[in-house]
């Protein structure tokens, strides 16, 4: 059975993907994405506009949930982490719009300055957590189908 060609390409895989996950580079995009995703959720205190509850509340669940998609929260298999990186960068847009999107009055310079230089950022490191994933992706996809 441990020979069999489905149960070694699947082990090469998560070696592939465990070798990528321990890089510099990779930890280095991890922890600043975890960094941006709790300044996220704690900027309405932070920045001063916490008085919007509905802004305030939309940055307090986007940055958890940005947090959690970025830092590996949900696992360690970095082939599945480029979909997860994916869902950042629709978070981090939605970052971008939120001032403008949410009900209420606020859109403020403070918080539009603020979602705005955050949303980028976090958008910048989705970007590079879903081009750093791919080639693993792209690794993977390639053996099973060499293997046909």
């Amino acid at each position: 059975m441990e020979t069999h060609p489905d149960i070694v390409a699947m082990r090469n895989r998560h070696e592939m993907a465990e070798r990528f996950a321990t890089t510099p580079r990779a930890q280095a995009v991890e922890a600043m994405a975890l960094i941006t995703g709790l300044y996220l959720a704690a900027s309405p205190w932070i920045a001063g506009f916490n008085n919007f509850s509905t802004l305030a509340v939309n940055n307090l669940i986007t940055g958890i949930a940005y947090a959690l998609l970025m830092s590996g929260g949900f696992g360690r298999a970095y082939e599945r982490s480029h979909s997860m990186a994916w869902g950042a960068c629709v978070l981090s847009v939605w970052t971008i719009f939120a001032p403008w999107v949410v009900a209420g009055d606020v859109s403020t310079t403070r918080t539009i300055v603020n979602n705005i230089i955050v949303g980028v950022i976090a958008l910048m490191l989705a970007l590079m957590a879903a081009a750093a994933a791919r080639p693993v992706d792209q690794s993977s996809g390639d053996r099973s189908s060499a293997g046909r």
